[in-house]
């Protein structure tokens, strides 16, 4: 009797172009820190410090792209985070980098946006959104740039809107804008996008942070149009922190407005002055962005366990659930509206989390070929792969039992496609799944979203 497959393959990454993020090596790809993964729908970006490779799996033919980012050497600043930004037609690569920098590039490796967000290293490029339906009655979308201690918020529209004007750009050839955005002459000017910021490190720095959702004002604030997020942090010093985070800082109404606005002025500002002014000393002197100062983050609650520190952090499509990796192979999975970790699996160290979605009944798959699967067709699980154990165990979230436990190879990795912007709720649901990339082979697998459940 054939074993049964829960995997299947989809395409591979092999090529000679990989040596340029050290593959060949063992472990290249589970082992080494600096080596960074984000994957589209048919496309993977790999960054190792100092390039972006981006490599088409679902087509061999495709062009492979080299991105290598302008870098300050006097402040040995590397690539730290790489993640897509999906708009309909739009496919852009997002580089965060050790000096706080935020770059877009384009699938032709031209630079269509540089930005600097705080003087910090950028951990993470967390790219989120909530769709309004019957269980959702609002619609968020962003992009949140994660440093040790600080959460940037970018608002999808801001990004999705910049892109656009730079697609009709480039649709009306503009080129000499372009040439001077790709060559950093001083006549090059970036749009400055408008963004929140806020300080989270009052249990310490954190290794890892996530804005869950929307959440009501206090009881005894005045309630006012501004929205207010919750946020969870993870860390050495606090396991999990919890903050409401505020779009006020503190200011009138003008003031908020003026936070919109002025980035963009000054970015026009600067521009002009460069045309009139045009002197050996503007043309070497850089003019300096000041920091934006920080909106409010009140602490809700935290969770010290000494000597045990959070590692990672996943969070589920609608962001009521977290999963949570610590030093001491623990994989907690928290409620992030109650606050409250209701469940606990324990022996897995080094281990990494995602959600996904299974069929909830396998008879779906082969009662008709033309049924169409709908969201609540589908039950929401958590993989866990477990490498010193060499399996990925699935789980039937919050409470059920677990599903499936699938062998992988070691230097195995699991990745999973970026949240989509502006996918319509009436198009097909796609769901979300989990692959799996094998760094020995290049191979690139999918796992089966059929199971058949107990209910």
């Amino acid at each position: 009797m054939a074993r049964r497959s829960h995997t299947t393959d989809l395409g591979c990454i092999a090529c000679d172009d990989l040596a340029d993020v050290g593959a060949g090596k063992e472990g290249w790809l589970a082992d080494n820190p600096n080596l960074l993964c984000a994957l589209d729908t048919h496309a993977l970006a790999l960054a190792d410090r100092s390039v972006v490779l981006v490599i088409g799996w679902s087509d061999p033919d495709s062009p492979r792209i080299k991105i290598r980012p302008e870098l300050s050497p006097i402040h040995a600043e590397f690539i730290s985070a790489v993640e897509w930004l999906v708009f309909d037609e739009i496919r852009v690569v997002a580089v965060g980098t050790s000096r706080g920098h935020l770059l877009i590039y384009s699938l032709n490796g031209d630079l269509i946006h540089k930005q600097i967000i705080h003087t910090a290293r950028i951990l993470r490029l967390r790219v989120r959104g909530t769709k309004k339906d019957l269980t959702t009655d609002t619609c968020a979308e962003e992009v949140c740039a994660i440093m040790p201690g600080v959460i940037a918020r970018f608002d999808g529209s801001d990004i999705q809107s910049m892109l656009s004007r730079w697609s009709q750009e480039t649709n009306s050839k503009f080129w000499d804008e372009m040439e001077r955005r790709k060559s950093g002459f001083p006549g090059s000017t970036f749009e400055q996008l408008p963004y929140q910021l806020w300080n989270v490190n009052k249990y310490g720095a954190c290794a890892d942070a996530a804005i869950t959702g929307i959440m009501p004002p206090p009881l005894m604030e005045v309630q006012s149009s501004q929205r207010y997020y919750r946020a969870i942090t993870i860390g050495e010093d606090a396991v999990i922190s919890a903050f409401r985070l505020s779009e006020d800082r503190n200011r009138s109404i003008v003031g908020a407005i003026l936070s919109k606005v002025v980035p963009a002025t000054f970015s026009t500002i600067a521009s002009f002055s460069k045309m009139i002014w045009r002197s050996d000393q503007a043309s070497t002197q850089k003019s300096e962005v000041k920091p934006q100062s920080f909106a409010r983050a009140s602490p809700l609650t935290c969770l010290k366990d000494h000597p045990r520190k959070g590692e990672k952090l996943t969070l589920s499509p609608s962001g009521t659930l977290a999963a949570i990796t610590d030093s001491l192979g623990r994989v907690l999975l928290l409620d992030t509206q109650a606050l409250v970790v209701v469940r606990l699996w324990k022996g897995y160290r080094d281990a990494s989390c995602l959600f996904m979605e299974m069929l909830v009944n396998n008879s779906l798959s082969s009662s008709s070929s033309h049924y169409e699967a709908t969201k609540s067709d589908y039950c929401l699980c958590l993989a866990i792969h477990a490498p010193r154990k060499g399996i990925i165990e699935v789980w039937q979230m919050r409470t059920g039992p677990r599903l499936l436990a699938i062998s992988c190879a070691k230097g195995s990795k699991m990745l999973q496609p970026t949240y989509r912007f502006g996918t319509s709720v009436s198009s097909p649901y796609v769901p979300l799944e989990v692959f799996l990339l094998n760094g020995d082979s290049g191979q690139i697998s999918v796992i089966n979203r059929y199971s058949q459940l107990k209910l």
